[in-house]
Parts: C-alpha cells; structure tokens; sequence
C-alpha cells in the first residue's frame, strides 16, 4: 500500500488548502461564492451520489467525446479505450469498485440501456444512444443505485443519463470538428421553441474518423429527436434516437507481440493479399503466427431507441411517473477467420456474430408523501427477444472484402439462438424525517428474470433459466451535522441475471451437457454493498469522503480457451467470493473568480477469496489457486486532477489521470504497468458574432505527453496465466479543434 499512501498525500495537502480558504472566505465581509462546482456530490441521499452537468460534457476535450470518459473523472471510476474519444465499443471498458461493466446499470431518461458491453443482449452503448452533445447529466451511484432504478445487471454502482430538454426559443446550432487522423465530426440542432403545442428539437451527427494506427475508419450516423409539453402541474416527454455505427477494429495484443511487433502494429486491411499469405504460414513482417494479425474486423450497429414518460400529479402530494419504450437493434461483429476457409479453397471466410434486439417495457414509480414518510412504489417490466447466430461467408482471393457492410448468403450456420427474456422488478421504499436532522431510508427490491432458449441450428444447450431473489433490502442514514456537513451511511443487496445469451458469461455459451449439470445447481451472482462516508460544502469549496466494503458472492467468470477468432467455448466457473475494500474522495475548489480545480483519488482493494476447481470432458480436475489473487482489472490506485478557468468568454482546462498496475491473468502474473495521461482543451466564445447570436473555437489535445501505453485488457476475456492476446494500444498524442455558431 506504499503508493496508496503516497497517493494520500496530494489529497491531504487539497483538503487542507480548502479549510485554510474557507476559513478566510468566513472572515471576509464581502465572501466570493462558488460559482459553478465541477462535481455535484449528492447532498441529502443516504448512498454515494456524484453527478456532472452539462458544463462538464461541454468541456470536454473533444467534441464527441464519449460521456463516460467525461464521467471517468469521478472516484471510483475505471474508463478504457483504444480510440482517443472513447466510442469504439469492443475496447470500451468501465468499471467502478471492481465491478466490471456487465455487473452495473445504466439509463437514459429512465430507459434502461442493459449493461452497454459489447454484443450487448439487452441495451446499447450511451455512444449510440444519444449524441454526447444531447447529454444534460449523469448521476453515478458508485456502491449502489435506487431500488427503483430498471437494471438487472447492477451488483454495483448505476449510471443514469438525462438527455438536454429542447430550448425555449427557436434556435440553430450547428458545430464541425476537425481533428487528427482525419477525424470530422458535423453536429447539427433545430429547437422549435416553445409553443402552446410543447417544444421540439432534432439534431443530426455525422462522424468520421481514420484509425489513428493500420487502416480503417470509425463511422457513424446519428438522429436525435426530443418532445417536452408541459401542462398544469403535469409533464409529457417523448424521444426517438437512431444510430448507425460501423467501425473497423484495431489488432487485440499481448505484451510479447508489443515487444517483437511494436505498440503501431495493426491488422493487415485493406492488404488482403498479405492476409491470405498469412493464412498460408507466410509472413515477412515479423509474424510468427496467423493470430498476429487478421484480415480485418469490424463492428456495425443499427439501433432505434424510443421513450415516452408521463410525469403527472394525481393529487396533492401524490404523483406518479411512467414511462414506456422500445428497442430494436440489427447488429453485426466481423472477423475474418484463417480457421476457415471458403468454400472456392481461398484460406479466409469471414465469420460473424449476428445480433438482433427487440425489447419493450414499462418502468412506472408511484410516491405518496404522508406526515414524515416519503413512500415510494416501482415496477418495471420488460420483454427482450434477443437473436443471436454464428455465420461464415465466402470471401474471394480476387476481390477486397468489404467490412462496412452487412453481408449476405452465408455457406454456413454454426448456430443460431432466439433467447426470450422477461424482466419483472418490484420495489417499495420509505424515506422517513425521524427528526430534522436525520433521516432514514429503508426498502427492498425483488427482481426476477427468466431465460427460454430457443435454438433453431447447432447442437449448443436449449432450456430455460431463471434469476430471481424476491427480498434484496436496502437500508441507509442520512445525518446533517451542520448546514455544511452530513454524515451518511447505507447497506444493500443486489443481484444479477443471468446473460440470455450464447456467447460471453452466459449458462448458454457451452455444451449441452455442461448447461444440463449446471442449471439446478447455478447461483446468480449477488454483492452486498456497505459504505459510509461525509459530504461538505462552503462557498469555496465542495468535497466528499466514502469508505466501502463489498462481499461479492457466487461470482461467475468465463475462461477463455484458445484465441478468441477460435470462438471456443467459455468455460463458465463459479469463483466463489471476492472482497474490495476502499476509500473515495473527490475535492472541488474555486481558487478565484473564473478558476475551479477539481480532484479525486481512489484506493482500493479486491481479491478473490476461493481457488477455482474445473473439470474437463474427461474428468480430468484442475485447481486454479486464485484465492487471494487481486482481481483482473481492478487498479489499488486512481488519482485525476482537473484545473479549470472560465470567465465566460476565454475558458479551458488541464487534466491529469494517474492509474496504478492492472492484472489480465487470474494469477496476477501477467499486468500492465502504471500510466499518467495528460488532456488540454481551451477556446473563446463571443456573443452577436455577425449574424450569429453565439460563436465558439474550442482546441483541445488529448494524451498531451503522447505517452505510449495500455488501455484496455481483456479485450478477448482473461486466461488463468500468463500473457495472451487480450490487450490494446492507447491512441497517441491527438488534436482537434471545434468550430460553434448559434441563430
């Protein structure tokens, strides 16, 4: 812990300095108020509450940036991508406390987006569910989110995004970013302002990006459209969002191919003739493998998202909120395989998993408030058809493939699955004044999911599955020592379904008998989450102090065998349990007029707590000795410092991120190393510029040192030991600039 503890010492110095500034601002007759705090810290709940306006996203580096880098910030918090702006989806990776992304909920405007990872069964990623520009905050819940909130997936924290309501004057804005490797990106919104028939706003975004390594392009194409009629104490907000994605992949690594091929090592694209020289053991670039680089592969997304909430009042201190939504997405993951050959004998086909997902459900919250109690009554439901299929396609050695299109006329089906899905959640909270400066917060969830399996090729497991605990409680205090302090402390359950899926940590992606000897005796995966801690706030300053501790059981963990082209089956382990124990702080602080820095560091601790034994198809037993091993993924350490200025007219800001060593075996003997990274972005903007009401230049540069290191692990899941091929290269030093005119 000799770095946690040098990782305390900047913090210490910061809370320091926010007294010593306090205190003086108390002395002065004429105080300097906070103007604007970059961080809300949740003051009044009873759990770990963080939020980010729409400051924050406007800030960011990038315009198009995704919102959970910008959400990064927080304590607690764990963002990876390979791509400078965070939005290529198969190296996305968030965590928060050691929970990976699939263990967490996400929302947007109330409508559950499943757990956004990659090949997603039951949602989308935040990137193609709205435009970063369209985002008007996030509140994260790092141990636990509200009983009420419609996720199936959350052992941990919640990430509940709310979209910007249309404006109240007719306007146009229209943004275009330049930036490196060709990236371009057109963001265009009308506001109809309001009227006696509501208020409407549409925007378009275009995006193009090149590869900032190898060859290929980030594509995407999105429409958003918001409603808002507000009438008597009574509120109608409806919303239509479409996404089309198409992005072309960057080359999965291990740390020897870094070290023999280098950190720009790419896949082969458009160069299919090398490809095919490498399928045939030919290689003339250092390759020692066919795994070292492929053809190319690619990920395309098609997505309809639609919501309608109904907020009304149905009497004096009773209200009730519902909201309805639809989902439907057509999505395809290639890669072309040297596994496989077409059927004309060229060695590549290419091999796709094929997704399609049409969910719809209801989400409704009913709150009464009666003498000192605040009762508050949820259901949600939905039902979720989830098509998913292994394919081949023939490819031809006298034609370049296309890999931004979907394909046609496979010569062959491997599998292909229907998984139905329904959702059912039940909650009932009390929010109880004991006295004026206590309150306390008592409720429970109950949350069953059942999974039908349905398989229409193959010979993988058919049958049904269900998760379901009808009693997970949550309980918490709220103590306001001063009007500038309170003390808060909560303890929950939570639990999470099971993955309606063939492919990932799913009961489905093995055999048929090895899903009938594990159905009876599988538990879903559960966490029981503690945390405590004490918020302050004084015109100069905000800051927050929590501690944790997680006991996570029956965890589930897919070991992968073999390179993840072979599309193998994952061998599904019951882990046992794992412990985290933490600490979180974050620190806001206005230095003078126009300049905030912000900081936050988090400490942590997880490991597992029990070997791994498996058995082989011949009996074979093995045992994984595990127990006490740090989780893959989970940093100790996370220190970012972000100093601020703006005066309205010029702004900008500086950004440091610290991460500690990250493990990518379940044995701890294969990581990566520590990083720093550094961002900067600033501009000018100017009213009546013209014609234009409103102008804006905006630079920013991210990976300022143009440091050289690893972003994402596990990209093709975790082996037990040693090195594999799962991790990927951070983009190098990038700029962009970003040009704004409003009417």
């Amino acid at each position: 812990m000799r770095s946690a503890v040098h990782a305390l010492t900047p913090l210490a110095a910061l809370l320091g300095l926010a007294f010593s500034v306090a205190a003086q601002a108390q002395a002065t007759d004429t105080p300097t108020e906070l103007e604007r705090v970059t961080v809300t810290q949740g003051r009044g709940q009873i759990r770990s509450v963080q939020g980010l306006t729409q400051a924050d996203f406007e800030a960011a580096a990038a315009a198009g940036l995704s919102p959970l880098a910008t959400v990064s910030r927080l304590p607690g918090v764990n963002f990876q991508s390979a791509d400078p702006l965070g939005n290529y989806e198969w190296s996305t990776r968030f965590t928060v406390r050691a929970f990976s992304q699939n263990q967490l909920g996400f929302t947007l405007d109330g409508v559950p987006l499943g757990d956004m990872s990659y090949g997603n069964l039951n949602g989308l990623h935040i990137s193609r569910a709205i435009s970063s520009e369209n985002v008007a905050r996030a509140d994260l819940s790092q141990g636990t989110g509200a009983l009420d909130t419609p996720s199936s997936s959350n052992l941990g924290g919640t990430l509940q995004f709310f979209s910007t309501d249309p404006a109240k004057a007719f306007g146009l804005r229209a943004s275009q970013t330049l930036g490196s490797d060709k990236n371009r990106r057109t963001f265009v919104r009308l506001d109809s302002g309001t009227s006696d028939l509501g208020a409407v706003y549409v925007s378009f975004t275009h995006q193009d990006a090149d590869k900032w390594k190898g060859q290929g392009e980030q594509r995407q194409e999105q429409f958003n459209l918001k409603y808002v009629k507000n009438f008597g104490e009574n509120r109608l907000s409806a919303f239509v969002n479409t996404s089309h994605r198409r992005e072309v992949d960057y080359q999965d690594m291990s740390m020897e191919m870094i070290g023999r091929l280098g950190y720009d090592w790419d896949n082969y694209y458009p160069d299919f003739n090398a490809a095919l020289q490498s399928a045939k053991g030919v290689w003339t670039h250092g390759e020692t493998s066919a795994d070292d680089a492929y053809y190319a592969g690619s990920g395309l997304r098609k997505d309809t998202l639609a919501g309608v909430t109904l907020d009304a009042k149905l009497a004096d201190k009773l209200s009730l909120k519902t909201t309805v939504y639809h989902h439907k997405n057509d999505g395809r993951g290639l890669w072309f395989t040297p596994y496989t050959a077409s059927p004309d004998g060229t060695p590549i086909a290419l091999r796709t998993t094929e997704y399609g997902i049409k969910r719809d459900g209801l989400n409704a919250t009913l709150d009464y408030e009666i003498g000192m109690h605040q009762l508050r009554v949820s259901y949600w439901h939905e039902k979720n058809d989830f098509d998913q299929a292994r394919r081949f396609y023939a490819v031809s050695a006298n034609a370049i493939p296309d890999v931004y299109s979907f394909p046609s006329n496979p010569f062959q089906t491997a599998w292909q699955y229907t998984f139905h899905t329904k959702t059912d959640q039940f909650s009932l909270s009390d929010t109880i004044a004991l006295t004026q400066q206590l309150t306390l917060g008592a409720g429970f969830k109950s949350l069953q999911a059942k999974i039908d399996a349905d398989r229409q090729v193959g010979s993988g497991p058919v049958g049904s599955i269900t998760a379901k605990k009808s009693f997970l409680p949550q309980v918490g205090l709220n103590y306001q020592l001063t009007r500038s302090d309170e003390l808060f402390t909560s303890v929950s359950k939570n639990m999470r379904a099971y993955q309606g899926a063939a492919t990932g940590t799913t009961p489905f992606a093995t055999t048929q008998v090895g899903f009938d000897a594990i159905k009876g005796s599988l538990r879903p995966e559960t966490s029981t989450n503690f945390e405590a801690g004490w918020r302050t706030s004084a015109k100069l300053y905000e800051a927050a102090i929590t501690a944790y501790f997680v006991d996570f059981k029956d965890r589930l963990l897919g070991v992968t065998q073999g390179s993840g082209i072979q599309g193998n089956p994952t061998v599904l382990s019951n882990v046992g349990g794992v412990r985290t124990k933490g600490l979180e702080a974050a620190l806001s602080l206005r230095l003078m007029p126009g300049v905030s820095w912000y900081n936050s560091l988090s400490l942590s601790n997880s490991t597992y707590r029990d070997n791994v034994t498996n058995t082989d198809d011949k009996g074979k037993t093995t045992t994984i000795a595990i127990a006490g091993k740090h989780v893959v993924d989970a940093p100790d350490t996370m220190l970012k410092s972000i100093l601020s200025y703006d005066d309205g007219q010029w702004f900008g800001n500086l950004g440091a991120d610290y991460m500690a060593k990250r493990y990518y075996s379940y044995l701890n003997d294969a990581s990566v190393n520590g990083r720093t990274l550094l961002n900067v972005s600033g501009g000018l903007r100017t009213k009546s510029l013209g014609f234009l009401s409103e102008g804006s230049v905006q630079l920013g540069v991210t990976n300022l040192a143009n440091k050289k290191y690893i972003s994402t692990v596990g990209s093709n899941g975790f082996g037990n030991s040693g090195d594999s091929q799962t991790l990927l290269a951070g983009a190098p030093r990038q700029f962009f600039v970003t040009l704004t005119g409003k009417l």
